[in-house]
């Protein structure tokens, strides 16, 4: 089951470093204080843990602009799922 929902981004453990298209990082954070996030990131709950990996950029340009949460679609997922993502 996906849900939509607010959750604290601190909260959220990226496991892959990404390296994020820095024009594109600006580009977002000036559509988010203009008119707020409208697209939620991807996490996978884990045990009661949140887990990005998608949404690179949404994800640092909510950090930047010192949000406290952020939008993300959130599934619900066994720990052999997450796995296969970090392999």
């Amino acid at each position: 089951m996906v849900r939509v929902q607010e959750i604290p981004i601190n909260q959220i453990k990226r496991p892959l470093p990404r390296q994020n298209d820095p024009k594109k990082v600006e580009m977002l954070m000036e559509s988010i204080r203009q008119i707020g996030q409208q697209q939620p990131i991807e996490v996978l709950e884990v045990d009661g843990q949140y887990y990005g990996f998608s949404g690179c950029h949404r994800y640092e340009a909510c950090q930047r602009l010192g949000k406290q949460t952020i939008l993300a679609r959130v599934r619900k997922a066994p720990k052999s799922v997450l796995s296969k993502h970090l392999a």
